[in-house]
């Protein structure tokens, strides 16, 4: 069985160039005193700076992103690295051992960053990784997937009006780039705060490994260790012709039942347009839904239970 020391702090300077290292990085204690701890691999290459990282796992059934980090890490040789990779597979422990997506007491912790020094157990696990994970770091690729019941096309979360963001997230080779100011509890957010240039990188669907999409994200960040000079390669030309949001929303039910989404994945949609079908548990149609406006499907319900206030589809509107 193999073994990984504990460390309280990253310490790159500290780090043989070169190399690959694999730690548990120490975050907070439990009920019993015990150390919960996160998982760290830090490719430290010919040069220690600029430093990169990935993160996955900020919710804890969000699983691509943990696959998408271990393939890059395994891939990269550090003697060809132009500076340090520091990924984090996991970062919501508590959650990912329990399967599920938000932390304890239901806190979702991509909405609380970069936490507090001085709160409640959510607050200060997002402060601690902050502090000794997020401020270390030049660039920040953060991996997510959709959430239970839900499906997500290939897409990008970024502040479009940052010409460093804007480049990032150009570079994955998306399906959908949706335009997204900083200041709104994410971890891309606290990193942009912080003058981190981050994006968010949403990779399928949760709760499993799609290895097509897995690939998708793959290549996306070799594309930007490849722009940035972190590795000596070429970026890969976009065989997609990926199309810019300057927003996007949800839409909802306002009625419960039995929903059936009839739209797909990157459909462009026409306002007026049908796009889903309420039933009542008797298999009467009790209500149609249509597009409010002309947009793109970035993601959508699959779980035909639904109560009031359910999701339907999360529409783009194009630049």
């Amino acid at each position: 069985m193999l073994n990984y020391s504990s460390i309280d702090d990253i310490d790159v300077d500290a780090l043989e160039t070169n190399s690959i290292h694999k730690f548990w990085l120490n975050l907070i204690t439990n009920g019993l005193g015990d150390k919960i701890k996160i998982p760290i691999i830090i490719a430290v290459g010919k040069k220690r700076s600029p430093i990169i990282g990935l993160t996955a796992a900020v919710h804890g059934n969000e699983l691509n992103g943990i696959s998408v980090i271990q393939r890059l890490m395994h891939q990269i040789d550090p003697s060809e690295l132009n500076g340090t990779i520091i990924s984090i597979p996991v970062v919501n422990i508590p959650s990912y051992l329990n399967g599920v997506r938000l932390f304890k007491e239901g806190y979702d912790l991509n909405r609380i960053m970069p936490g507090k020094q001085n709160g409640d157990v959510a607050d200060v696990y997002a402060f601690r990784f902050v502090n000794k994970v997020i401020k270390k770091l030049d660039y920040l690729l953060d991996l997510h997937t959709a959430s239970f019941g839900r499906i997500n096309s290939f897409y990008i979360r970024s502040d479009m009006s940052n010409p460093k963001t804007r480049q990032l997230a150009l570079l994955q080779n998306a399906d959908i780039i949706v335009h997204n100011p900083p200041s709104d509890g994410t971890l891309r957010g606290a990193a942009e705060e912080l003058k981190i240039p981050a994006i968010t990188i949403e990779v399928g669907n949760p709760s499993g490994f799609q290895k097509k999409i897995i690939k998708s994200g793959l290549e996306g960040i070799h594309n930007v260790l490849s722009y940035l000079h972190f590795i000596p390669d070429q970026v890969e030309p976009s065989n997609k012709n990926t199309v810019v949001c300057s927003k996007s929303y949800w839409i909802y039910t306002d009625l419960g039942g039995l929903l059936t989404v009839h739209c797909e994945l990157r459909q462009h949609l026409k306002e007026g347009e049908h796009i889903a079908t309420l039933r009542n548990i008797f298999g009467d149609v009790i209500k149609e839904f249509y597009a409010p406006q002309d947009g793109i499907v970035i993601g959508k319900s699959i779980n035909p239970v639904n109560q009031s206030g359910g999701r339907i589809l999360h529409l783009g509107i194009i630049e």
